[in-house]
């Protein structure tokens, strides 16, 4: 029993880190309508540039690990900032009311463009982010379970990290007029438009949101894995979370992460003996198809309704 829950506790943890990075997806396509393949390129320059940073004010002689973090994070919000108002200023707004296939091959142009720009600011060596999460793992209910249950504490920060996020978005996007609006430009630009919702501005406000989102996404990738170019392919870890979640919702990014975080791990370890190991990378990929055999819209997605 102490096994399962560990391999369950590691699962929801995974998953919440999954949901992290679809919630960038499903940011922008609750307010664009379209889906944004730049998603892993923003994770990636919002790392590069927050462990540039960090390592600037590192050798500039500030020593306070959490003054470094706190600034660099601050350095690196401002830069997506930018990021965001550039897009909308020089792509976004020159295709308001065009079709989804035209902003989608938008977003694919921005992904290389990220990529790129990250490559010539920032270097393309591979650099670390020390956040000062602990990673050393330790054991919990020892008394309850024979031997106990192996919890990574560096794993658990970042699940409550993310779930914080996740919360607050949530709120965001249910209390807000500002929310409202951005339900509203999904669903019908030119209707939003019509009753005096600023496109422009709602877009650069998504963006930017999606920025930060990126950024707090990077950041606890890249202090698990390094911040290399390979951090864009995460975004690939995400795309079955949003299919089964649903493009339009945020606790579907929620409940789809947690989904697949458990599957993976549980499959690895229960089912892995009998297919032969290896089922953990393909396992969220096979259960997304099987939702859009039967479910395209995700669990908590909106059908569409075609009346003719």
């Amino acid at each position: 029993m102490g096994f399962f829950l560990e391999t369950l506790l590691g699962g929801l943890m995974a998953g919440m880190l999954y949901s992290l990075v679809a919630l960038g997806f499903v940011l922008i396509f609750k307010a664009s309508g379209v889906f944004n393949f730049a998603q892993g390129a923003m994770v990636l320059f919002a790392a590069l540039a927050m462990a540039r940073f960090s390592e600037w004010l590192n050798a500039s002689g500030l020593g306070n690990l959490w003054l470094v973090n706190l600034i660099a994070f601050v350095m690196a919000a401002g830069v997506m900032f930018c990021v965001a108002w550039v897009i909308e200023r020089l792509v976004l707004r020159q295709l308001v009311n065009q079709e989804g296939t035209t902003l989608l091959m938008a977003t694919l142009g921005i992904t290389y463009f990220l990529e790129g720009l990250g490559q010539s600011l920032f270097g393309s060596d591979i650099y670390k982010i020390d956040i000062g999460m602990p990673k050393e793992p330790v054991m919990a209910f020892e008394s309850t379970f024979p031997g106990g249950i192996l919890i990574n504490q560096e794993d658990l920060i970042a699940a409550l990290i993310a779930a914080c996020l996740v919360a607050l978005l949530s709120l965001f996007f249910q209390k807000t007029s500002t929310g409202r609006a951005l339900r509203a430009v999904a669903d019908d630009h030119q209707a939003a438009q019509s009753i005096g919702i600023p496109l422009n501005r709602i877009w650069v406000i998504v963006w930017c949101v999606a920025g930060v989102v990126a950024l707090v996404a990077g950041m606890i990738w890249g202090s698990k894995l390094g911040v290399q170019f390979s951090l864009a392919t995460v975004a690939l870890r995400a795309l079955p979370v949003v299919i089964l979640g649903g493009l339009t919702s945020v606790p579907g990014a929620i409940i789809g992460g947690l989904i697949i975080g458990v599957g993976e791990k549980l499959s690895e370890v229960y089912l892995g003996p009998y297919v032969g190991g290896g089922i953990e990378i393909w396992f969220a990929y096979v259960l997304a198809l099987l939702f859009l055999l039967v479910r395209p819209q995700g669990l908590f997605g909106e059908k569409i309704i075609d009346r003719v």
